[in-house]
């Protein structure tokens, strides 16, 4: 995997150790896994065999760009969407300009961006904003741990097609992306909502 913007720069690996802490620590990203609609109800599953999950390498990629300041999510995230989804991560920004100045370069195209909400300066909202203003392709999803019913109508408000709870949503998104790379139905605001 390669990572360009920030990546490069910081020389750290990216997408590595799912058991670290942070909001994907050991046992979360698990759950969040096992109680996913993509796992193998056979007989197999229920005698606890490992779950069987679409093969990313059958489904269209998605090229996401990644907006989130904290390294250990960063890392997690990027290492579940690789493996378990057809995303394919170009870069990641830590701050509302910087990613805001990525997006808005022609040369930078992207399917999916994913959006923190408090950044290192600046703010997911503001990359909303911003974005929906320079008129940028892709569908937008926030991922935060502060999706209150109002924070995830302002989102929707900014653009955003879906807001994802880090917490307790982690599945969810992870079968957005799935669904996006099956290309199967529309996967905008309210498609998945349950």
């Amino acid at each position: 995997m390669t990572l360009d913007h920030e990546a490069r720069a910081g020389g750290r690996p990216v997408g590595h150790d799912l058991q670290r802490e942070g909001c994907f620590a050991a046992g979360r990203l698990e759950d969040a896994l096992a109680h996913s609609g993509y796992r193998d109800d056979s007989a197999a599953r229920r005698a606890g065999a490992a779950p069987v999950f679409p093969d990313p390498s059958e489904m269209q990629p998605i090229r996401t760009y990644i907006v989130e300041d904290s390294p250990v999510i960063l890392d997690n995230l990027v290492a579940a969407l690789e493996e378990l989804t057809p995303v394919e991560v170009l870069g990641f920004a830590t701050d509302e300009d910087s990613a805001v100045s990525w997006l808005t370069r022609s040369e930078n195209r992207c399917d999916l961006i994913v959006i923190d909400i408090f950044l290192k300066g600046g703010s997911g909202l503001g990359v909303l904003a911003r974005a929906a203003e320079a008129g940028v392709p892709g569908r937008r999803v926030v991922l935060t741990n502060y999706a209150t019913s109002d924070l995830r109508d302002r989102c929707r408000q900014l653009g955003a097609d879906r807001v994802f709870d880090k917490s307790r949503e982690v599945d969810e998104l992870i079968n957005y992306c799935v669904r996006l790379g099956e290309g199967g139905g529309d996967t905008g605001a309210g498609e998945l909502d349950g």
